[in-house]
């Protein structure tokens, strides 16, 4: 149905111009032409018109209402042409080609510069509108890692906004510059920029101007100047503060505890009504509200807070590297990636690295595709996880072959196969680490279950509630098992949320953190509140909350909140922390990255 559209449109669009040319390559080419501008035009104005960004989904145009939008507008462009081809004497005066032997190149030239900078401008607005503003150093990770097992609509999105928007642009730049008059009015003309570019100074002038503009907008708004700061600053922060674990002493209690470890995506405190500390007037996770309350919860402030999101923690792979190891997740120096050669940070040893030398049974559940951001490397590598994500439900019948809703499946189903994994991990007779993360509540918007309720206006809102609820029934069944009792649940927030819809109406003032707490710690602390700690500080606090004892307090650069040492954020103030994490270290690079001595994990 979608393409036989195309080609009735494309068809209709043809018929006007039928007489232009005799040789049927000609008639060819004025059929090709007409079905090309006026179904990119139509997808244009549906897309950016009136919003709907499914416009290149076969199943859209099986529904009724769609399909008359798709062909009125289509018809609407076809008829509004032959209007003015036929009934206005001054159309006859646009199009008026211009382009001759001498100025073909200049107007070529100009064209490619036009398009290149109207690709950095339309790339930079639509990333920063689906990602929201990243951290340089998300970008670059982005770019050095594996990208397999996005949401399935994120290549969709591209070609429906940047490449629907750039092509479309192509087409404006190319009568801008081919055509004698762009307007008429009464005897007054708008002439096109192709006629003013009669030298090749005025052609360099334009050329320059265009891709200069363009790439400074998206240096400007990705903020790639911070990105070479972090290659040429150099800093011994990390090397004057890292503690090895492997050279501290870890005393492990003679029953040693379980750990389940729940990341909930981008849930943060400011989710909660005003008066518990969040910035919303109704409530959205009253559930984990009064878990928070049941255990202990670290707070930068009286009421419900948590962590800084400092430098290289501000996204999912990174606040695990972060809480599980204790170090940034920086930008890889070198030529190192993560991930794609079989190594992701082969220097770090952290809790799957402890928890495995101790016996420890290990799995990592995901809802999406663990090969995202080189997670199944890095789990695989530093633990020997086994590796519980969409393609192992396909493979195992969890899920159709063919299954795949937003970043794989719903949240709904991932609780419900953890509780199965989990019981087999305590069946197993070991000792059991069971990390999971969940992905409704991702940007943008999340993804709405079929199950949830929508009692509130905003999508986000319902996701968020519902996501709550799930969660909350889902840490009740841990706690009504018999293994339980030798058991410490974390729960975090991986990162602040990138919605952007969402937040809008905040006060800018207003402080974000996510959300954190533990339930069934074996240390109690009364020094919860008031305290300035990052995702780093997780690493030892976990596992002192399973009973370690740890020599010293510091593993990695974290501290452990139960103690009364200051984390290096209360020793050196914010500021100092974030911005020395920022810059190049080559103690990270050498002891961290580098893979020379190390054997690759190959997935």
């Amino acid at each position: 149905m979608q393409w036989l559209v195309y080609l009735v449109l494309g068809f209709l669009a043809y018929l006007p111009h039928r007489s232009q040319g005799n040789s049927i390559i000609q008639k060819g080419f004025s059929f090709i032409k007409g079905t090309f501008l006026v179904n990119i035009l139509t997808l244009f104005i549906i897309r950016w018109g009136f919003g709907k960004t499914d416009i290149l989904l076969e199943t859209s145009y099986q529904h009724p209402d769609f399909l008359l939008a798709y062909i009125g507008i289509g018809f609407g462009l076809i008829a509004l042409s032959i209007f003015f081809k036929h009934f206005d004497p001054n159309w006859k005066k646009v199009g008026d080609p211009i382009v001759n032997s001498t100025n073909k190149w200049r107007i070529v030239f100009t064209w490619l510069a036009l398009m290149a900078a109207s690709f950095l401008v339309i790339f930079t607005v639509w990333f920063i509108e689906y990602f929201g503003k990243l951290t340089p150093e998300q970008f670059l990770f982005n770019l050095s890692s594996p990208i397999k097992g996005t949401a399935e609509d994120a290549n969709h999105h591209i070609y429906t906004s940047v490449i629907l928007a750039w092509v479309v642009s192509g087409i404006g730049f190319y009568y801008l510059l081919t055509t004698r008059n762009i307007l008429t009015f009464g005897q007054r003309q708008l002439s096109a920029l192709g006629a003013w570019l009669t030298s090749k100074r005025r052609t360099l002038f334009v050329s320059l101007s265009a891709v200069v503009l363009g790439l400074g907008f998206t240096v400007w708004q990705l903020k790639l100047v911070s990105v070479a700061r972090a290659y040429l600053d150099k800093s011994t922060y990390i090397a004057d503060n890292y503690v090895d674990p492997r050279n501290v002493t870890l005393t492990f209690p003679t029953k040693k505890r379980n750990l389940i470890h729940i990341y909930l995506e981008s849930v943060e405190n400011s989710f909660f009504d005003v008066a518990n500390g969040g910035h919303v007037a109704t409530n959205l996770m009253p559930e984990m509200l009064q878990l928070a309350k049941e255990g202990i919860t670290f707070s930068h402030n009286d009421s419900m807070g948590g962590p800084y999101q400092t430098y290289g923690s501000s996204w999912s792979v990174a606040s695990m590297v972060n809480m599980g190891n204790g170090v940034p997740l920086k930008v890889a120096m070198g030529g190192n990636s993560y991930g794609k050669s079989g190594f992701f940070l082969p220097g770090i040893y952290g809790i799957g690295d402890l928890l495995a030398d101790k016996g420890y049974e290990q799995t990592i559940m995901f809802g999406a595709d663990a090969d995202f951001g080189g997670l199944t490397t890095y789990f695989k590598s530093h633990g020997n996880f086994n590796i519980w994500d969409v393609k192992h439900a396909r493979d195992k019948g969890y899920i159709p072959q063919d299954y795949n809703v937003w970043w794989g499946f719903e949240d709904d189903k991932l609780f419900e196969f953890a509780k199965e994994e989990i019981t087999r991990l305590a069946n197993t007779g070991k000792p059991f680490n069971f990390t999971m993360e969940t992905a409704d509540t991702h940007f943008p918007d999340g993804y709405l279950s079929k199950n949830a309720p929508t009692p509130h206006d905003l999508q986000y809102a319902n996701v968020i509630a519902y996501s709550s609820s799930e969660a909350y029934k889902f840490i009740r069944w841990i706690q009504e098992q018999p293994f339980y009792e030798d058991t410490v649940i974390v729960v975090t927030g991986d990162h602040l949320s990138m919605d952007k819809k969402f937040f809008e109406s905040f006060d800018p003032s207003y402080h974000r953190t996510v959300l954190n707490f533990i339930l069934n710690s074996s240390v109690e602390t009364t020094h919860t509140t008031n305290r300035g700690y990052s995702p780093v500080d997780f690493f030892p606090t976990i596992l002192a909350s399973m009973g370690v004892e740890i020599e010293g307090e510091r593993l990695g650069l974290g501290t452990n909140l139960f103690s009364e040492i200051p984390t290096l954020i209360e020793r050196d103030g914010l500021e100092l922390f974030d911005s020395e994490l920022g810059k190049n270290s080559n103690f990270y690079n050498e002891e961290f990255v580098d893979e020379k001595g190390h054997t690759p994990f190959y997935q």
